[in-house]
Parts: C-alpha cells; sequence; structure tokens
C-alpha cells in the first residue's frame, strides 16, 4: 500500500514527465521545432521545350504545372530568385528525336541554348541541369540500345556512358551549376568528373541520381518530358524498390568516383533510405518529390478529401525530417509562400 509521501512522488514523476507543455501554443510549437525547412532547401524543375519563345502547354497529369518556351522559363527563373529557392533544375523537350539521343549533346541544343539564356538574365540564380538520354531518344529509353547475343533488346552501358559524357560536357560549357546525371548506369560519375576536369571544369559539383528505384511513381513526368519507353521498362538499370543495401553500396561507389551531393529518388517511399545514407555517409543529401507525389497530392487536394496546403508541407518536412537538406519538388513556390 501506497504511503502519502510515494503518492505525492508518484505525482511528481507523472507531472515532470508531460511533454504536452511546449505543444500548448503556436510559440511554443515553434520554440523547441526540430525541423524547419526554407526556401533555399527547394530546387524547381522547369520543362524547357525547343519551341516558340511564348510556348506554354499544360501537362494535364501535373496541375499547375508546362512545357514552356524560354520566355515561359525565364519567368519562372524570375520568380525562383524572388522567392530565393536554392536554384531550379532543367529538363529538356526537343523538336527531334533519334535513336542515339543526339540532341542531348548538341552545343545549341533546347538546354544548352536555356542556360545561356537564363545566366545572361539571372547570373545568380544556380540552375541544374539533368543528364539522361531519354527525353532525347526516340525509343524513350535512356541510352543506347542493342540486341545482345540471345536476340533480347538492352541499353548498352559504356556507349552510353561516352554520350552522357559529351551532354554533361556541353552542359558545363554553355554555364551549368550543376551536373545531375540521372541515368543510372555504371561507372557515369567516373567519367562525367574525368571529362569535366580535363574539360577545365574541375569545379563545377555533381549531384548523383545515385539511389533511383524503379517507381511507378514517375508517369506523371514521362508525359511531361516525352519520354516514356516505347517498349519494356527501366528495371535493368533503376534499383529495385525492395532493396535498401543496394542503394548504400551505389552511394559509396558514387561518392568515391566523384559525387559531391547525392540523390534518392523517389522521396516519400525512400525516407528510410535518406536517413541511412546521412547517417553513414555525411554527405550533402537531395531527394526527389517526384512527379507522381506532387500529382497525388494534387488531386485528392482537388477533390477537398485533404488539406491540400497542409499536407503539401507535411510531405516537404517529412523529406527534411528524414536528412535531405535539398529537395527536388514542383511545390517549390508554393511551399516558399507557405514559410
Amino acid at each position: 500500500m501506497h504511503t502519502h509521501t510515494e503518492e505525492m512522488e508518484d505525482m511528481l514523476v507523472a507531472a515532470s514527465s508531460r511533454t504536452r507543455r511546449t505543444r500548448m501554443t503556436e510559440r511554443h510549437r515553434r520554440l523547441v521545432r526540430e525541423t524547419t525547412l526554407a526556401p533555399s532547401n527547394f530546387i524547381l524543375p522547369l520543362f524547357a521545350v525547343e519551341a516558340a519563345a511564348n510556348y506554354r502547354k499544360p501537362i494535364p497529369s501535373m496541375p499547375g504545372v508546362e512545357q514552356l518556351g524560354i520566355d515561359g522559363i525565364l519567368e519562372q527563373c524570375e520568380a525562383a530568385l524572388e522567392a530565393k529557392l536554392g536554384g531550379i533544375i532543367l529538363f529538356g523537350i526537343p523538336e527531334q528525336k533519334d535513336e542515339f539521343g543526339s540532341e542531348a549533346y548538341n552545343d545549341r541544343g533546347v538546354i544548352q541554348n536555356a542556360i545561356r539564356e537564363i545566366k545572361q538574365r539571372f547570373p545568380d540564380l544556380l540552375v541544374a541541369t539533368d543528364v539522361c538520354l531519354c527525353e532525347y531518344t526516340e525509343h524513350g529509353h535512356c541510352g543506347v540500345i542493342e540486341r545482345n547475343r540471345n536476340g533480347e533488346i538492352e541499353i548498352v552501358n559504356d556507349k552510353t556512358v561516352e554520350l552522357l559524357v559529351r551532354e554533361a560536357v556541353s552542359h558545363a560549357e554553355a554555364g551549368s551549376d550543376l551536373i545531375c546525371p540521372s541515368d543510372m548506369m555504371d561507372g557515369r560519375i567516373g567519367a562525367i568528373r574525368e571529362a569535366l576536369d580535363f574539360s577545365g571544369f574541375a569545379s563545377l559539383p555533381i549531384m548523383s541520381y545515385s539511389a533511383k528505384y524503379a517507381s511507378g511513381l514517375y508517369g506523371p513526368f514521362r508525359d511531361a518530358a516525352g519520354s516514356t519507353p516505347q517498349f519494356g521498362d527501366r528495371r535493368s538499370h533503376q534499383m529495385d524498390v525492395a532493396n535498401s543495401d543496394e542503394a548504400l553500396r551505389l552511394v559509396q561507389r558514387d561518392i568515391e568516383e566523384g559525387a559531391d551531393i547525392i540523390m534518392v529518388k523517389p522521396a516519400i517511399s525512400s525516407l528510410d533510405i535518406i536517413r541511412r545514407i546521412r547517417e553513414q555517409f555525411l554527405v550533402p543529401t537531395a531527394a526527389y518529390q517526384v512527379s507522381g507525389e506532387y500529382s497525388m497530392i494534387k488531386a485528392v487536394g482537388a477533390n477537398d478529401w485533404i488539406d491540400e496546403k497542409r499536407v503539401m508541407m507535411e510531405s516537404l518536412l517529412s523529406i527534411k525530417r528524414a536528412g535531405a537538406s535539398i529537395i527536388l519538388t514542383y511545390f517549390a513556390l508554393e511551399a516558399s509562400k507557405e514559410l
């Protein structure tokens, strides 16, 4: 049977362990908040089209996102600067596609021209550029395809890397601030790093899509970029969603080959991977809140089934809380207004 003194001690313990005191008002919650977002954490993806300067085409599966000619791209860049975003990342949609994605490494290609225009107008804006071939090949795959000895079509790794190197160097020469290989070919980070160094761009950093999963969440992006494969899928080079240790091996390899920033994609379904990478490697870590994540929030919000702005901010906070200090998101401008 408890004595009066023991009961008092129990009450004191119970009172001292209460955590609600710092949750009672927004003033208190703000004071003890562990994770905060800033516009500088965000990179805004933009789809540049090789078309008329004032070209605009809404993407039905991505409400609020458009394919843009250079006038629209510059407008978005100005908005990104005003919002104090971390930067923008460019994806190119050429007028002509071919078997080898040659417009990707054309010095007068859509991305190369866009970089020069942006840098002339907004020299202080960080311009990142996606390095891949899928938007530029007529078959929609991320590299050179050939038939193997069994008669099966496959992406040829080393021939693809050669073209990716050419693309990366052409972006650097046009003025890119951050080279972002997203193809998932083996050895491409080392090859690109060597080529950039040799070409006089030793100070230009690489943000590698190191852990890019073969996810079903990329569909709206492929609508936007016109990069849906004409046959097959990308599971031969993008990661199996069931694997996590493999992600760490790929990250370690990319760091050893010269990657400066590591990217995980998609973000929300890879929070565990983001955390493991951040804790094990202590490198700047980025995450891509991909098109499917964006479109799901937009679609459910449009039906008033959720508070869209609240869920938008929750999703971004969870990515930051997991360990990503850089978030590529189509919500970048919207979220910056909420901050």
